[in-house]
């Protein structure tokens, strides 16, 4: 059983919550951190847990294997760092500050021991982690381009460098951004209740690391719009993916083209339970949901792998998306909308966090 905290209520603070609802054979939440009161008793209401007035409050509830700051980006570096020297192990939602010198700060805690992981979820998405397992495998012979239509910012640039193999290397970018009408999206609350026509703006980006090159192509719309989808696009010198189709070569002569194939339990009459099984490939699995049989979304699944990986991490175990990773996607995030803003290539060069 994974014992963990929270600070903050918002929206993300949400998912880790219905991750614990969802999985009780795995993960038990000893309370969250909120001054809100209107908050207070909605989440205690909905989800049947605690909340307390502060850190030390929280950590008196218990064991915690690990806290999620799950806060606004201007508190995050402070509860991080109250966490920390509490030698409370913290898992940071994304991204862990916004500036290059507040990232430096935080990095500099783990030079003196502070564990610290960041809760970027995208590449464990079933989709994803899937095409990321595909890409690492060979069949595609050496990944040089990852063409990425997902998500924002970092998120985007870590699904990038996932599928690329990039870690630390230079960047070269070159950004433009366009402006079209569509039709208003749904939000968070759901949908609009009159049709309208706004104004949306579409990023692209192109980042070359020195012989593979990744293409960043969002709009925000993109996370609830009914008519702007998710594309990816991933090429290697034997094969490529599209989307949830791959097609690579057995020998210069023979070409394999088959689908990533989802699985699902309680579709068409079966009567297994509502929840994601995972992908395969052909006849063998390529990804399976970690935590199967909790009926979650994907991005559910991917938030719940984080708290997995996050407590095999405070047990001793290897990093999955390190302050380093995290602040290097910040990085480039960072650079790509300078390139954006101001039209002009920009080089990046190596930071603090690099090893």
């Amino acid at each position: 059983m994974i014992h963990f905290g929270i600070v903050g209520t918002g929206w993300r603070s949400l998912f880790y919550l219905r991750c614990a609802r969802a999985c009780p054979d795995q993960f038990r939440v000893l309370g969250v951190v909120s001054r809100d009161p209107a908050a207070k008793a909605s989440l205690a209401l909905e989800f049947g847990i605690e909340l307390v007035a502060s850190i030390d409050d929280l950590l008196a509830k218990g064991r915690a294997d690990f806290v999620v700051s799950s806060v606004p980006w201007p508190a995050n570096p402070g509860v991080i760092e109250a966490l920390t020297e509490r030698g409370i192990p913290v898992l940071s939602e994304t991204p862990p500050a916004t500036s290059i010198e507040e990232m430096a700060a935080l990095f500099a805690l783990t030079t003196k021991g502070a564990r610290i992981q960041v809760a970027e979820q995208f590449h464990l998405q079933p989709l994803h982690a899937a095409r990321i397992a595909l890409a690492h495998s060979g069949r595609l012979g050496r990944v040089s381009q990852a063409q990425v239509s997902v998500s924002h910012g970092y998120h985007g640039v870590s699904l990038i460098r996932r599928l690329l193999g990039v870690t630390f290397e230079a960047a070269t970018i070159q950004a433009r951004s366009f402006v079209s009408p569509i039709v208003k999206s749904p939000g968070r609350d759901g949908d609009q209740l009159t049709e309208q026509i706004e104004s949306c703006t579409q990023i692209l980006a192109w980042l070359d690391f020195g012989g593979r090159l990744g293409v960043f192509d969002f709009v925000g719309d993109q996370y609830f719009s009914h008519v702007r989808g998710q594309r990816v696009c991933v090429r290697g010198e034997r094969g490529e993916i599209i989307d949830d189709r791959a097609r690579y070569l057995l020998d210069h002569t023979t070409v394999v083209e088959t689908p990533l194939v989802r699985h699902d339990a309680g579709m068409r009459g079966n009567l297994e339970g509502h929840y994601h099984k995972g992908y395969t490939l052909g006849e063998s699995w390529i990804y399976e949901n970690p935590l199967a049989p909790g009926e979650l979304s994907d991005e559910e699944i991917a938030v719940g792998d984080c708290l997995l990986r996050m407590a095999t991490f405070a047990a001793g175990g290897p990093p999955f998306y390190s302050l380093a990773e995290a602040c290097q996607d910040r990085y480039l995030d960072i650079m790509m909308k300078q390139a954006e803003e101001t039209g002009v290539q920009v080089q990046t060069g190596p930071q603090m966090w690099a090893p």
